[in-house]
């Protein structure tokens, strides 16, 4: 189980943090969300994860990445690398 760290932003549609959600959704990755505030003096969790402030944050077992760029990157990573399912693999549709 992955752990999102993201802004308090109730949409998935305006910033990089929902942009993490939604591609973690689509992969089929499933996560907790923790919802920091929204000025940056208040988040000591992310910072004591990568030795800054911003989010959004994935962590995901041993890994801790940060930079939705970076998150998506790694996301793309772990599709590539999974093995198919078992619906691709016979060559069906759902």
């Amino acid at each position: 189980m992955a752990t999102l760290y993201r802004c308090r932003t109730r949409t998935n549609l305006l910033c990089a943090c929902g942009r993490v959600a939604r591609r973690l959704n689509r992969a089929g990755i499933e996560y907790d969300e923790v919802r920091v505030p929204y000025l940056k003096r208040y988040r000591p969790e992310v910072e004591e994860l990568t030795g800054q402030r911003w989010v959004p944050v994935l962590v995901h077992g041993e890994q801790v990445i940060h930079d939705s760029r970076r998150i998506c990157e790694y996301i793309d990573h772990l599709e590539s690398t999974s093995p198919p399912s078992r619906d691709a693999a016979l060559g069906e549709s759902g």
